[in-house]
């Protein structure tokens, strides 16, 4: 899917990605955009804009 994603020039975002081994295997082939809970669990808009202003 990666692969014909990039082909056709389409983004490739990666969800629900929750280990360390998913990530890597989607590094490896080439996806960049990736979320899930391996970097946080969901997050309410107001805690992300304190996150942002902390920074």
């Amino acid at each position: 899917m990666i692969a014909l994603a990039h082909s056709l020039n389409l983004k490739v975002i990666a969800e629900g990605v929750e280990t360390k081994e998913q990530r890597d295997f989607l590094v490896e082939n080439g996806c960049s955009s990736i979320q899930g809970y391996f970097y946080s669990k969901p997050i309410p808009a107001q805690e992300i804009k304190k996150m942002f202003i902390r920074s």
